[in-house]
């Protein structure tokens, strides 16, 4: 049956400054673009090949979908970017260092914007510095739709659909497909996939470059999970 790998993107430059990203189109840092070159050797090694690939329209997430499928020889392989797909919108919390933000607001209490399944973080508004809706990429959105702020619990409810819509009917073709993506919204993924409980997700770490494969029966069911590495 087919097979399904996610790959968090490679570290981004905000990663590597301890800052809150989010929506916030930053790119890889040169940490990861390597690490992003050697999820895509690993690929090749493993002799995985793809049919459809799918990321964010964010440009870490991008480039590390390119570099994979260049270092495995399928660059040419059909891609989507969506949305639906992007990192968690950290809110009013992007931008933000979260050392310093500990600091200002607590640990416990940065702990739980950043970790709690249902808890939102405080939030942008529409007519914010740095508000989504003034990025043209989500013009074509209902204004309605576009976040001001995001947890998990939220994440998940606008990844399914693109699930249910793409993924899950490629797969169910017995193509194989390849994400590259973010964090949170590839945790929300393999919550979906493996139906982890809203307690257990909390602690499910995505490393940074490190491509996860899925084996799937007939009926979508995962037979096996692996790590390359």
């Amino acid at each position: 049956m087919a097979k399904l790998v996610l790959i968090r993107h490679g570290q981004s430059e905000w990663n590597l400054s301890n800052q809150f990203t989010g929506w916030v189109d930053v790119d890889l840092s040169e940490k990861g673009v390597e690490e992003a070159k050697h999820a895509g050797q690993l690929v090749k090694q493993a002799g995985l090949e793809f049919d459809q690939a799918y990321t964010s329209v964010l440009t870490r997430a991008i480039k590390t979908l390119h570099y994979v499928l260049e270092e495995s020889d399928q660059l040419w392989i059909p891609e989507m970017k969506t949305w639906r797909l992007n990192e968690r919108h950290y809110g009013a919390l992007q931008g933000l260092n979260k050392k310093e933000t500990a600091d200002k607001y607590g640990a416990d209490q940065v702990h739980i914007w950043r970790r709690s399944y249902d808890v939102l973080p405080p939030l942008l508004k529409a007519t914010d510095e740095g508000s989504a809706a003034k990025d043209r990429r989500y013009a074509d959105l209902d204004p309605r739709i576009i976040p001001g702020g995001e947890n998990l619990k939220v994440t998940l409810e606008r990844v399914i659909p693109f699930w249910e819509d793409h993924i899950a009917p490629d797969l169910l073709a017995g193509k194989n497909v390849i994400i590259a993506a973010h964090g949170n919204s590839l945790r929300a993924l393999t919550k979906y996939i493996e139906n982890i409980s809203d307690a257990d997700i909390m602690n499910l770490e995505m490393a940074t470059g490190e491509p996860v494969v899925y084996d799937f029966d007939e009926k979508l069911n995962v037979n096996s999970k692996n790590k390359l590495d």
